[in-house]
């Protein structure tokens, strides 16, 4: 097993009050999916979302070669879905990057862009009073809403 030096900054992720909130109508929304289209990416999505990792504990973890989670890893990167939040060093002195879900929430609407304003504010004033599962209830009771006053 690999022993890891970290360089001393904290990997964890603060979350913000700030959602990305992308519509059915983004093309980033494509990116989201697609990245979280395969098994494997979804199970790293998921234990990144408990721990920071480098790609030698994720590979360990899910029984998977390191290019098969260098790719994923990619995907998931450039989806804006995790990010690089530290930088340690194996045994051996090499640098590998520590990998976190992003900073910001993202939250997935299939709906037009047009309801992103009001859909970030009732987040925002939500999010100051609630934790986040009764957040993500709320949103969901929000936009059965909107799409029953139509």
């Amino acid at each position: 097993m690999t022993r890891l030096l970290p360089t001393g900054t904290d990997a964890s992720v603060q979350r913000t009050d700030d959602p990305v909130v992308l519509c059915l109508d983004d093309d980033a929304t494509r990116e989201v999916f697609a990245a979280l289209s395969s098994e494997t990416a979804y199970e790293m999505f998921q234990l990144l979302t408990e721990e920071p990792a480098t790609p030698a504990t994720v590979a360990d973890r899910l029984d998977t070669s390191i290019q098969n989670v260098h790719y994923h890893l990619e995907n998931l990167a450039e989806a804006d879905l995790i990010e690089v939040a530290d930088t340690c060093y194996s045994e051996k002195g090499r640098e590998m990057n520590v990998f976190v879900v992003s900073e910001d929430p993202t939250l997935v609407v299939l709906g037009p862009s047009d309801d992103r304003v009001h859909l970030k504010r009732a987040f925002k004033s939500l999010s100051s009073v609630i934790g986040p599962t009764a957040i993500l209830l709320a949103v969901a009771d929000l936009w059965s809403r909107l799409l029953g006053s139509e």
